[in-house]
């Protein structure tokens, strides 16, 4: 019986709408795992999550049966009601549209994800908006800037 084999890595990026600062250092932890636990229950394999108070960052293992715009999309939904649901912010809290999802090979996987759980660290030295440009000039994904998240500059 035939089967079918990969090795796809996908290291996704999403921002807080508004790139408001509302992901807090007390729950952060448990929206990981509560995202983890989504990525899991799609029969993907989280490698890595981490991020900062108005993005967060993740790798996963996927199957090529995934579609990952409906991995990101229920990923989105169902953190954004599980933070209304626990009331972790005062503040109204969304997602903001869009995400950058960026590919690896199976040799880079160990740094992507000591980039990933360096996150707090890295970020006392680049602000996102200059990460994430560069990881669109790094990965040659051609933009406009008015189609970009929306920054707080």
């Amino acid at each position: 019986m035939p089967a079918t084999f990969s090795q796809i890595y996908i290291h996704a990026v999403f921002a807080v709408k508004g790139r408001s600062s509302l992901i807090l250092d007390d729950w952060e932890q448990e929206l990981y795992k509560y995202i983890s636990g989504i990525v899991r229950n799609k029969e993907q394999k989280m490698l890595a999550i981490n991020g900062m108070p108005d993005h967060i960052h993740f790798l996963i293992g996927m199957r090529p049966s995934c579609c990952l715009s409906d991995l990101i999309r229920e990923i989105k939904k169902s953190s954004n009601d599980f933070i209304k649901e626990k009331k972790f912010t005062k503040s109204v809290f969304q997602w903001q549209e869009g995400y950058g999802a960026f590919s690896y090979s199976h040799s880079s996987l160990n740094n992507v994800i000591a980039y990933i759980n360096n996150q707090k660290e890295h970020h006392k030295k680049q602000t996102f908006k200059e990460e994430y440009i560069e990881f669109l000039n790094k990965f040659a994904v051609e933009y406009k800037p008015e189609y970009l998240f929306n920054w707080i500059d």
